[in-house]
């Protein structure tokens, strides 16, 4: 027996796809020196009854890029390591019952040919050409992925953990993990065998990484925000008609999809294996009365076909011989969730060299893609795709358990829902409440969570559609899009006000902090009493975060940065803050809030208001009164138009917005901000602001000083790609749209190639067009040169506007 290890550079927690994925990946990066750690036998959990699907499909970037990788990778790992795999690349039919679904199909086609994947739209003679069993007359057609298919759980683990070993990592079975401790800047890993030193620790815990996690609470960590379904699949017996076929066409059928309805349909050997996401879902572990176990090691539960009769009846009609066959056998297994559906992956919040790859609701089809990401965030200290949508910190102190039974349930009875733009799911809501709340929603503010923070999109009149129905679209028009165009016709034309709990703030104080903020911004910091935008990137010189930072004395800062951002950019300052620093850090997200007003008319509203000199400049930072309360004045505006932001105590806002109101503003929405941004090209964090693309890349090579001495992070990096030129180049399009306005992510094609892709597009209400940001091959990003949009799957024409805002470019308003 070979000896126990006592020191390792990681240790991972968990041994299912994914704990071995990351283990194989790391010692791929030369890291061999890593153990992981499972208490039963390899795939004891969730990965032990996982159905196995393999799909590419997803409306995220950063997933389908892990989706799509774990499929190359699959492909080649049983040759790779010599380990024999039942891998069935069979291609995947996803069904269309709406003009809608059609669109979204569209939209993942253009993301994938963009990733390499050949994607197809289906006609409903193409369906059944396929899949010649299956009833077609109510659909509109089909989604076909070649590359989908499925594979077998426990040999892909298996694989991954031998291309590990041979690689000389360690992996201990039967060896539960019993604590963690800190010492010395080294995490000890307690267990029953005996204790492990290492640097960096993975959760890979699966269903059990929120107990796994709370070890690591008195470290700074925080409890995981995940919770545990219950997720069945029926096996049928074997159906003669499948046999044949199979025989015939010499390969098995296309891995079927509903998503409509809500349930796959895969052939099983010579049966079938039918898997729903039933709305009438059932958690577990949630309460005292059904506590979580020690040990559910290779256990399942107690089959519940009641809750999934009705998915059952509609996938035999839709393919009948699905109802010539018994059922064999009922799996019913734990499945985690996060509350948004999507993995944990990437740093700990708060927890030095510490990271999560846990709460994988599709973890065989994310796996191989997980432990290259999580191998390169510990080997490198960044990933090669911008990984936001997975972040552990992009959930803060909000998610109680509550919130996170709630949100689990409403995601996995939604599993294959669409994500509109223009939907807010209802569970887990007002969780962080403006101090206007109340005053905003008796406004007819529509509301969206923003890091749980309840703001306004929009504000309905009487009368107008509030409904979830009518939300259900990717086009413009809807109920909300009048009031839109109403509230930047007020901001364009008068002045309007928008009330913006939730801003992540930090204050910067005491001897060095200057110093300190100079070393790691690209660019100059603002003079005492001026607010400045700066950037800061990593060292391979891409966008790491953007804040505004308000000079309130020579060694005393104001940063403020976006919502989501919170234990982000908290986490990237306090990392790179020097031992024994003579400056403190301070989070006051919680303590203030946010008004924002603006328009031509503010500076004459504001002024019966308060004693302030409104007079001063652009980017100036005042201490003053408004309507008798203390605030900070901020002569900024995101709108784009003359404007100040009002920084206040959260009691005194309701009297300062009071006013306000009283003066004439108009109320506005989350939505009009957007589209008032959109048309000053001012950048959006992790949309046209993310790790994807450097500052240079980014158009913001303004806000890099090549010449002040410190050595800012990236500075090599972004002086070397300056000599020898950007790859890409960040551009404003017009867009020559019909019904809906380019999404996160849309491709660009010049001459039958794609060559770019958009980071957000809306309608621009004050120059009356559909615009888009995005990110374009550099020798395309020439004002005037012709391009199409792909939007939800259809191509439309767009033109490289010059490089300049296209609402008032000389910024003559903003300066007024």
């Amino acid at each position: 027996m070979a000896e126990f290890p006592t020191t390792a550079r990681v240790v991972i927690i968990g041994g299912g796809v994914v704990g071995a994925s990351c283990l194989y990946h790391l010692a791929k990066a030369g890291w061999s020196d890593c153990v992981l750690l499972e208490k039963n036998e390899l795939t004891a959990g969730s990965t032990w009854h996982a159905a196995g699907n393999v799909p590419t499909f997803s409306t995220s970037w950063s997933v389908m890029n892990m989706q799509r990788y774990s499929t190359e990778l699959y492909a080649r790992l049983g040759g790779e390591v010599d380990y024999p795999m039942n891998y069935h690349q069979t291609g995947s039919i996803r069904l269309a019952h709406s003009r809608e679904r059609m669109q979204e199909f569209g939209r993942a086609r253009g993301m994938g040919k963009y990733q390499g994947m050949d994607l197809e739209i289906l006609g409903l003679g193409d369906i059944r050409a396929r899949y010649p069993f299956l009833e077609t007359h109510d659909l509109v057609g089909a989604l076909y992925d070649p590359n989908d298919g499925d594979i077998d759980p426990a040999q892909v683990t298996q694989a991954l953990a031998k291309g590990a070993r041979d690689m000389g990592a360690t992996i201990l079975r039967f060896t539960p993990a019993t604590g963690v401790r800190r010492e010395n800047g080294e995490w000890i890993v307690e267990t029953e065998k005996g204790a492990i030193r290492c640097e960096y620790v993975v959760n890979a815990a699966g269903y059990y990484a929120q107990r796994v996690g709370e070890w690591f609470k008195p470290y700074g960590g925080r409890t995981v925000p995940m919770m545990v379904m219950s997720h069945q699949y029926l096996l049928s017996e074997e159906i003669p008609e499948i046999e044949a076929w199979t025989r015939e066409a010499g390969h098995k059928l296309p891995l079927l999809r509903d998503v409509d309805v809500s349930y796959y349909l895969r052939q099983e050997k010579h049966g079938f294996n039918l898997g729903p996401y039933e709305p009438r879902c059932r958690a577990h572990w949630v309460d005292p009365s059904d506590p979580m176990p020690d040990d559910f090691s290779f256990q399942l539960w107690q089959e519940d076909i009641d809750r999934i009769e009705e998915i059952v009846t509609d996938a035999m009609e839709r393919v009948p011989l699905l109802g010539t066959a018994g059922i064999s056998k009922v799996i019913n297994g734990p499945i985690p969730y996060a509350p948004d559906g999507m993995p944990l992956l990437g740093p700990m919040p708060g927890v030095p060299n510490a990271f999560e790859a846990c709460v994988f609701t599709f973890g065989i089809a994310q796996g191989g893609g997980a432990g290259k990401v999580l191998a390169e965030w510990v080997t490198e200290g960044a990933t090669e795709w911008d990984m936001w949508a997975c972040d552990p910190r992009r959930y803060t102190n909000y998610t109680d358990h509550e919130y996170c039974v709630a949100k689990g349930m409403e995601v996995y009875g939604h599993e294959y829902a669409m994500h509109f733009p223009w939907h807010s799911w209802p569970a887990g809501r007002n969780r962080k409440l403006s101090p206007l709340h109340d005053r905003i929603k008796a406004l007819g503010g529509v509301m969206g969570a923003y890091n749980g923070w309840e703001r306004a999109n929009w504000f309905a009149q009487p009368g107008d559609d509030t409904s979830e129905e009518a939300t259900q679209t990717w086009d413009r028009a809807g109920p909300w899009e009048s009031r839109i165009r109403e509230e930047c016709e007020a901001v364009r034309e008068h002045c309007g006000v928008l009330d913006l709990p939730g801003f992540s703030r930090f204050k910067v104080q005491g001897p060095g902090a200057d110093d300190w903020l100079r070393g790691l911004a690209t660019g100059a910091l603002p003079k005492v009493g001026r607010v400045g935008l700066v950037y800061f990137a990593d060292e391979r010189g891409r966008i790491v975060t953007e804040m505004s930072v308000t000079r309130e004395a020579e060694d005393l800062f104001v940063l403020v940065t976006a919502a989501t951002a919170q234990w982000h950019d908290r986490e990237w300052l306090e990392r790179h803050m020097p031992e024994g620093a003579g400056f403190t850090l301070d989070d006051w997200t919680d303590r203030m809030s946010t008004l924002i007003v603006t328009g031509p008319a503010s500076r004459d509203l504001l002024r019966p208001l308060t004693d302030a000199d409104l007079s001063l400049p652009w980017l100036s930072f005042q201490e003053t009164a408004v309507a008798g309360r203390w605030a900070a004045l901020l002569r900024v505006s995101f709108a784009g138009e003359l404007g100040w932001e009002i920084h206040a105590e959260n009691a005194d806002i309701p009297a300062i917005y009071e006013a306000v109101l009283d003066a004439g503003a108009k109320p506005f929405g989350m939505w009009a901000l957007n589209s008032l941004r959109i048309e000053k090209g001012y950048r959006a964090w992790k949309g046209d602001l993310s790790t994807d693309y450097s500052l240079l890349e980014g158009g913001l090579e303004r806000f890099v000083k090549f010449d002040k001495p410190q050595n800012f992070p990236g500075k090599a990096a972004l002086m070397a790609e300056k000599q020898r030129g950007v790859k890409k180049r960040f551009v404003t399009l017009i867009v020559a749209a019909d019904a809906a306005d380019a999404p996160y992510m849309s491709t660009l094609w010049h001459e039958g190639q794609i060559v770019g892709e958009t980071t957000s597009g809306a309608w621009g209400y004050r120059v009356n067009a559909s615009v888009a940001l995005g990110m374009l091959r550099a020798d395309l990003a020439v004002p005037g040169t012709k391009l199409e949009v792909e939007i939800y799957g259809e191509r439309f024409p767009a033109t490289v506007q010059p490089d300049a805002p296209l609402w008032d470019p000389a910024n003559a308003r903003l300066r007024a």
